[in-house]
């Protein structure tokens, strides 16, 4: 049975190729003759011709028998609406949140006494002490605030208002100065307690995370311009990963992702789209996408690896199976069911192709019926009737130049009977 069915497929493509090519052998030879007469008989002639030649791509509706249907496996499918899933499948790699990278830098000079977070990689939690310092202008600074509270305490009393006054603004004064240069609450109120400077001024992490870059040693003179250490938060990270120009309509801000990492497997981690890039990668056609994802235990680490996956839903749409679909690249048809094994070829325009399914834009209207299996055959079948139709044409255009010709003979030869 299936040698049968091989065989009539193939004598089916050999009679095409027989027929497309009688049809192109006679339209040479028609080009050949009208250059050769530039008749008007052989114009119109090479008229026809050349419109039959341009049907030759047509397809033609075609008539399949139940048991031809049954042999070769026709199955339908209704056009309907259903709802579209797009699955986007790509490689991402994790990073550092921009947002969370802080620079660690002092508001005044001085020289590093005890370096304390000593290397490059260590984890830090906010309020740890980083280094101690000795500044001069942090100690006489310190001398100021104390002066300044003792003036005040012994002018509190005094009847001229002025001098209050004047003696709050300087206590006030000294101590925002010390609060600018990174002293905190507790440390000016344990100088109150101590009375007198402190000479050594310990520095604490605004944050929790890991020192990415050390710049500052043991015993460096720093300035505010200096840059002592870079640390990163890793509480939460991104991954960025790149899509093809094609998927960027199907993803949009705060939509879900998911990633496993090689280093997990098996295990699935959830986040969120949070930024589309703005720009194309013209080298690879590709948009870049980041994510954001929570890394409370810091499982996560910058520069990973991982395959990332992002499902888009869209609205219900009048969609149609893919294997209802023939592509040539320059267009796509369907076989549309007309009843009583009647089926029709019908060129379509299609958006793109959402899973197993492609939403219908133009040529297809809910309720009817496609094709969805033995399309190639039905194709065949399709090429070979219009093909037959258009043999037909090309001899009556071929009697209908001969008969030209002849009317032509006539004429010349009533012609010179008269001379």
């Amino acid at each position: 049975m299936k040698r049968k069915n091989i065989s009539i497929f193939l004598g089916g493509v050999l009679a095409i190729l027989v027929i497309v090519g009688l049809g192109w052998y006679f339209r040479n030879l028609h080009h050949s003759s009208s250059s050769q007469t530039g008749g008007p008989m052989e114009g119109m002639a090479g008229m026809e011709m050349e419109g039959m030649g341009n049907q030759f791509s047509a397809q033609a509706a075609v008539m399949v028998s139940p048991a031809r249907r049954q042999l070769i496996g026709v199955k339908t499918e209704q056009v309907k609406e259903q709802t579209l899933e797009t699955v986007i499948r790509t490689v991402g790699t994790v990073d550092y949140d921009e947002r969370r990278i802080r620079q660690i830098n002092l508001r005044v000079s001085g020289w590093i006494t005890d370096l304390l977070v000593d290397y490059t990689g260590k984890y830090v939690k906010k309020g740890d002490p980083l280094f101690t310092l000795y500044s001069p202008d942090l100690v006489s600074t310190q001398g100021e605030y104390l002066l300044a509270k003792r003036t005040l305490e012994r002018v509190t009393a005094s009847p001229v208002a002025h001098i209050r006054t004047g003696a709050e603004a300087q206590v006030a004064s000294a101590r925002n100065r010390l609060l600018l240069w990174n002293l905190t609450e507790e440390q000016i109120a344990e100088l109150e307690e101590r009375g007198k400077p402190q000479m050594e001024i310990t520095q604490y992490s605004p944050i929790d995370g890991v020192v990415t870059k050390k710049m500052v040693l043991q015993g460096m003179y720093v300035t505010p311009e200096i840059n002592l250490y870079e640390m990163a938060d890793l509480s939460t990270v991104w991954v960025s990963a790149d899509i093809y120009e094609y998927e960027v309509s199907s993803v949009k801000l705060g939509q879900e992702a998911a990633v496993t990492l090689t280093s997990y497997p098996g295990e699935e981690f959830r986040g969120r789209v949070i930024y589309l890039y703005p720009y194309l990668n013209s080298e690879t056609r590709t948009v870049k996408v980041r994510m954001e994802f929570s890394n409370p235990q810091g499982r996560f680490k910058p520069g990973m690896y991982g395959h990332v996956e992002m499902k888009a839903k869209d609205e219900k749409k009048l969609a149609i199976p893919q294997e209802a679909v023939l592509d040539s690249g320059t267009r796509k048809l369907v076989f549309v069911d007309k009843g009583q094994g009647m089926y029709e070829p019908r060129e379509v325009k299609l958006g793109n192709k959402a899973g197993q399914l492609y939403p219908v834009l133009e040529g297809l209207t809910a309720g009817e019926t496609v094709v969805t299996s033995a399309t190639f055959l039905i194709d065949s079948e399709s090429k070979l009737m219009a093909a037959t139709s258009m043999m037909g044409m090309i001899g009556m255009g071929g009697i209908k130049m001969e008969q030209g010709k002849m009317g032509e003979m006539e004429m010349g030869g009533m012609k010179g009977m008269e001379k």
